[in-house]
């Protein structure tokens, strides 16, 4: 298992992570961030309550050299499914510590619990 340091994966860890990442967007050139372990959430409007996905893994924050500039990606240990969101205007980020909440362009709210694991 990668070191992951405050200012995210270390060494030889972040290399791999960065080449993974790039196996599914080549324009992603540096890891900003990561989050050893996150899970997704969605916001159910009819239940009107937070429901668990089958998105859980570790979550990397990049910079792209094509544009959106930014996005992240919760590489899935679930299931081969990433989740991955471009950084852009119509993205609302709110940190409620220890969530990260979200909603993104096609107005789906999420909530991230963020637990970073420091070495």
């Amino acid at each position: 298992m990668a070191a992951v340091a405050a200012g995210g994966l270390v060494g030889k860890g972040r290399d791999i992570s960065l080449a993974a990442l790039q196996r599914h967007d080549p324009y992603i050139n540096r890891i900003v961030d990561v989050a050893s372990q996150v899970a997704l959430y969605t916001f159910g409007h009819r239940a009107n309550e937070w429901e668990k996905t089958d998105v859980e893994g570790t979550l990397f924050v990049y910079t792209r050299s094509a544009s959106p500039k930014h996005g992240f990606t919760i590489m899935n240990r679930l299931s081969m499914e990433n989740r991955t969101e471009p950084i852009t205007k119509d993205l609302d980020f709110q940190l409620q510590d220890p969530f990260l909440l979200y909603r993104n362009a096609r107005y789906e709210e999420t909530e991230t619990p963020v637990r970073r694991q420091i070495v």
